[in-house]
């Protein structure tokens, strides 16, 4: 299912209250043999700020490794080996391909990687809570105030996130957005859906898209974006132009004082608040996509080979992080692939593993997250894509240093770990240092500001680089500062 996160008007009612206009404009896109559940939208371009920095630009498109729950530092990128078992845990450490450096036993795959990437490990929100803490680490800024749980997208906490802000700066191209969601979005128990996963101040035309899909299902594809059988390109580009006549007639309906294709209109009713600006612009992508052979290329991956579909795992998140690498290679800047809750599996299939902590990580946790990350860093290396594309691990916090009286690790958001590699990123490298029982910072802290700044620098952007509300008012990419030891 391919929808987008609240992309319709808000005072438009669905079930409840739609009025007879927009009952035709919805029924005329589905005249045309299209089915997308929302429509689309567009974005603007802006120019990115200048920097000598050799990592400045270097990569084209981020991938965001997302792990819903928040991957515990102890037993993954900062072990403890040495400290007594009730923060140590049940595992200990490996070594890397990177002398003295070691990660959690559980990662084996990962460790043979770790000289593509960067390592941080005093990474600090301040904050308990998954989806306030999980908002800043998306935006890069904090939530007002921290460690509130079940919180929703509301003022104050409107920040755009990490692929809203992709959206803005760069322009849609070939029928598919500059970023990408996938494949559901990040929301507590009862679909409580986390804030700062939308556009926010920058308005709606700016929301990334999200993918609700399985990429794991046999026979995987997203039928709305493929044309009905009875469709075909011509009858597709008659019903297009019909489509459009008749959308000039609902702007300039006859008496109206305006011409065809008169802008007078639209200036007075500016897009951002009418369904009909939105509409115009969203029916367009929705063209766009099913008439592109490369938007639509991108999610056969029935083209992978059996291995390499293997070496990702047949799991749904496995098969997204493979979709993300398709979705790069077909020139999307930004794809954030989701941790989704694991059916069937303890601490309801996430990383929120207030029980059972190590079986849980022993059981699928890890095996799943390390082999999908190393499947991803290897795959983009063999192809000669790793430098120009970074990848993320993150998540929204750590865990306590103590394991509890469940045998399970609470939220904590005081000092945690995540790894980047690629894109502009100084392989090899661990940054910032956390004491004895990985509790708090000793030296080195990043925010997640900084992490922001970080990747958009990669990127091309300075954390300074403007983009503007919706009333025109400047907001900066990033208040943090670009962590200068772990690029190139």
């Amino acid at each position: 299912m391919l929808s987008l996160i609240e992309n319709i008007d808000r005072s438009v009612r669905l079930c409840d209250g739609m009025s007879r206009r927009e009952s035709m404009r919805i029924g005329g896109l589905s005249a045309l043999g299209l089915s997308l559940p929302q429509l689309l939208h567009g974005q603007t371009v802006h120019p990115a700020s200048h920097s000598t920095a050799e990592s400045f630009g270097k990569a084209k498109s981020v991938i965001l490794f997302w792990l819903l729950g928040g991957p515990p530092q102890h037993e993954t990128w900062d072990p403890k080996p040495s400290a007594a078992s009730e923060i140590r845990g049940d595992f200990g450490a490996i070594s890397t391909a990177v002398p003295g450096t070691q990660i959690g036993e559980l990662m084996p795959k990962s460790a043979l990687l770790a000289d593509q990437m960067a390592i941080l490990r005093a990474v600090v929100t301040k904050d308990q809570a998954h989806s306030s803490s999980g908002y800043q680490m998306l935006t890069g800024v904090p939530h007002i105030p921290l460690s509130q749980e079940n919180v929703t997208s509301r003022s104050p906490n409107l920040a755009p996130s990490h692929a809203a802000m992709m959206r803005a700066l760069r322009a849609d191209r070939d029928g598919l957005p500059s970023s990408i969601v996938l494949p559901w979005h990040i929301a507590n128990e009862g679909e409580i859906v986390w804030p700062g996963q939308g556009a926010g101040i920058l308005g709606r035309k700016h929301d990334p898209w999200l993918l609700k899909c399985d990429p794991s299902e046999a026979g995987f594809s997203l039928p709305d974006l493929a044309l009905p059988e009875d469709v075909s390109p011509v009858r597709l580009a008659a019903r297009r132009s019909l489509l459009e006549n008749l959308h000039r007639e609902n702007v300039n309906p006859p008496g109206s004082g305006l011409s065809t294709g008169s802008s007078q209109l639209r200036w007075h009713l500016p897009e951002q608040t009418t369904v009909t600006g939105q509409y115009e612009q969203k029916a367009r992508q929705a063209f766009d996509l099913v008439s592109g052979s490369a938007a639509r290329r991108a999610f056969s991956l029935h083209e992978e080979s059996e291995q390499t579909r293997d070496r990702y795992g047949r799991y749904r998140f496995g098969q997204s992080c493979l979709l993300a690498r398709r979705l790069v290679e077909a020139g999307v800047s930004l794809v954030q692939v989701n941790w989704t809750r694991v059916a069937g599996a303890a601490n309801n299939g996430t990383w929120d593993t207030h029980r059972d902590h190590c079986q849980s990580l022993k059981s699928f946790l890890l095996p799943m997250a390390d082999q999908s990350f190393s499947a991803l860093l290897q795959d983009l290396k063999d192809r000669g894509l790793l430098e120009e594309t970074m990848v993320v691990w993150i998540g929204e916090f750590g865990h306590t240093p103590r394991i509890n009286s469940l045998g399970g690790r609470d939220h904590w958001g005081n000092c945690f770990s995540i790894a980047m590699a690629g894109g502009g990123i100084r392989g090899g490298t661990v940054y910032g240092e956390s004491d004895a029982q990985a509790g708090f910072p000793v030296s080195d802290a990043v925010s997640p500001a900084d992490i922001t700044a970080t990747i958009f620098h990669c990127l091309g952007y300075a954390p300074e680089h403007v983009l503007h509300d919706q009333t025109s008012r400047p907001v900066p990419l990033s208040r943090g500062e670009v962590i200068r030891s772990i690029i190139i």
